[in-house]
């Protein structure tokens, strides 16, 4: 069974992102480093992981 974790990211705009993923490192430089345009996060970096 794989684990998973629940994240909130803060945008630079004070905007709560939450999303989840087996890999929170990876995840979290996919949104650091926009390599998704279509990501809410995108035009909202740098981002700060809350939780």
């Amino acid at each position: 069974m794989n684990s998973y974790y629940i994240y909130i990211l803060e945008c630079s705009d004070g905007l709560l992102y939450t999303g989840f993923t087996n890999n929170i490192s990876r995840r979290f430089d996919e949104h650091q480093n926009g390599l998704n345009k279509s990501c809410f996060t995108y035009k909202r970096r740098p981002l700060e992981l809350l939780f």
